[in-house]
């Protein structure tokens, strides 16, 4: 997906639908921009905004000035223009007023156009309609569809800056490690927040996401040099990945791609499926809010990812109740594991289900995710279903242990500090319970549990967000 500013269009057939804010924060020149354009994404700012049936939004953002900015798009281009100084595209306020649109804002209303908007579209329009070559040399002329030879050559620029930005990476870790990482722990180590700042020029904002992380290992406890090593060999070996992209397998390749920070869509075909909501939660990132829900099909027997995204402050558009049933179709992202999806036409309403997906041992658990991790080494957890575990205190932590075979996972850190601990031992009682939840190196963390069968107080199969 491509802007085009000033009127160049790459027009396409029938209307567009609303784009995700994920979409749109894609479009985002740098991470400056992003953060920028987020915090412009909510209506406070914004007046004489709308939008109409056709995919067109304009509005009036206020700026430093007494005069405030004009920012008009036009989404079947797409295309946008503002009146504002800035030399980045899309700047600021069309990121801005983007999320506005995706996250589904009441101030940005259906209605007719202004003068200012309606002229500028008028504009478009009318070089739309020009033959390719019928008119005079720089009108910025209409034709077709997107070039793809163009887009090859951007996709090879994009491509060229970030194996410029892995390469300097590499050797910013090799300087890291020959120097010691006593260095890291300094008071006003600047290193990370630099680093980070130069993936993001290099288009890499996967990359500037696990620099970022390395900066918070020093001042994370005991024992964090071994952490940062472990981290650091993580972000090489994903570096060398990138260097040697052409030598991989294509689902390792395309995960490599995803990991770097490159957009993919969801790949066909879709799965039609009855599928039960496992788990839901937020996890704040700045003004940008991501939602993770979890999905099982009954009859595919797969798990599925959906990931939403909010904008300045406000939840993800997309929200489905733990525990209900949808007849939907999905479909996949590629690379390893294939987890995420995209969730596509829904039939009929959802259904209240009590049975919990088929599960098994915390041994099954855990070697699940060794499996996973041959497919995405960079894995955090994978999820999982365990039948008949038992909460169990374990020195100044818990585990979960398998009631028929003894085997033991630890919880996560985050997972004991949360109140949802306590709903599980309460759920439990000292007996073994139902739980999904997401294995990996830092152990398990609990999403949702099941009654037992013996529980007459909260039903039967009832279901329990720990999250």
């Amino acid at each position: 997906m491509l802007l085009s500013h000033g009127g160049e269009s790459a027009r396409t057939a029938g209307p567009v639908a609303r784009w995700t804010v994920e979409q749109v924060l894609a479009l985002a020149p740098d991470e400056a921009s992003r953060r920028a354009g987020s915090r412009l994404g909510s209506g406070r700012p914004w007046s004489d905004a709308g939008r109409t049936g056709a995919g067109a939004l304009w509005g009036l953002c206020e700026g430093n000035g007494s005069t405030p900015y004009r920012t008009a798009i036009d989404t079947d281009g797409p295309a946008c223009t503002c009146s504002c100084p800035s030399r980045k595209f899309p700047c600021k306020h069309a990121l801005g007023l983007l999320l506005l649109w995706a996250s589904g804002d009441p101030a940005l209303g259906q209605r007719e156009a202004p003068d200012w908007a309606e002229e500028w579209l008028e504009g478009r329009r009318g070089r739309a309609a020009v033959p390719a070559g019928g008119g005079p040399a720089g009108e910025g002329l209409a034709a077709g569809p997107a070039d793809p030879e163009a887009a090859r050559r951007r996709a090879e620029r994009r491509a060229e800056r970030i194996t410029g930005g892995a390469q300097e990476l590499e050797q910013r870790l090799a300087d890291l490690v020959r120097g010691g990482l006593a260095a890291a722990d300094r008071p006003g180590y600047g290193q990370w927040e630099e680093t980070a700042a130069r993936m993001v020029d290099a288009q890499a904002p996967g990359l500037a996401g696990r620099v970022r992380e390395l900066g918070s290992i020093p001042a994370s406890g005991p024992g964090w040099p071994v952490r940062l090593l472990e981290e650091c060999a993580l972000l090489h070996l994903l570096d060398s990945a990138w260097l040697g992209l052409d030598r991989l397998p294509g689902p390792l390749a395309a995960t490599v791609r995803a990991r770097v920070g490159l957009t993919v869509p969801a790949e066909g075909p879709a799965v039609r499926d009855r599928w039960l909501v496992l788990a839901q939660y937020d996890i704040p990132d700045g003004k940008i809010v991501t939602r993770r829900i979890w999905l099982y099909g009954r009859g595919s027997g797969r798990t599925a990812l959906l990931l939403s995204f909010g904008a300045a402050g406000r939840s993800p558009g997309l929200a489905l109740p733990v525990g209900v049933t949808i007849d939907a179709e999905v479909t996949p992202y590629p690379g390893g594991g294939r987890l995420r999806a995209e969730l596509g036409e829904r039939f009929g309403t959802p259904v209240a289900a009590t049975a919990p997906p088929p599960g098994g041992t915390t041994a099954d658990a855990a070697a699940a995710y060794g499996r996973a991790l041959l497919d995405d080494p960079w894995l955090d957890a994978w999820p999982a279903t365990l039948r008949e575990v038992i909460p169990v205190p374990s020195g100044d932590g818990w585990q979960l242990v398998g009631a028929t075979d003894g085997s033991a996972l630890p919880l996560s850190s985050s997972a004991v500090s949360r109140p949802g601990l306590w709903k599980l031992v309460a759920l439990s009682g000292g007996g073994p319970v139902t739980v999904f939840g997401e294995c990996g190196h830092r152990g398990f963390d609990p999403l949702t549990a099941w009654c037992p069968e013996s529980d007459d107080d909260m039903g039967a199969g009832s279901t329990v967000a720990l999250v």
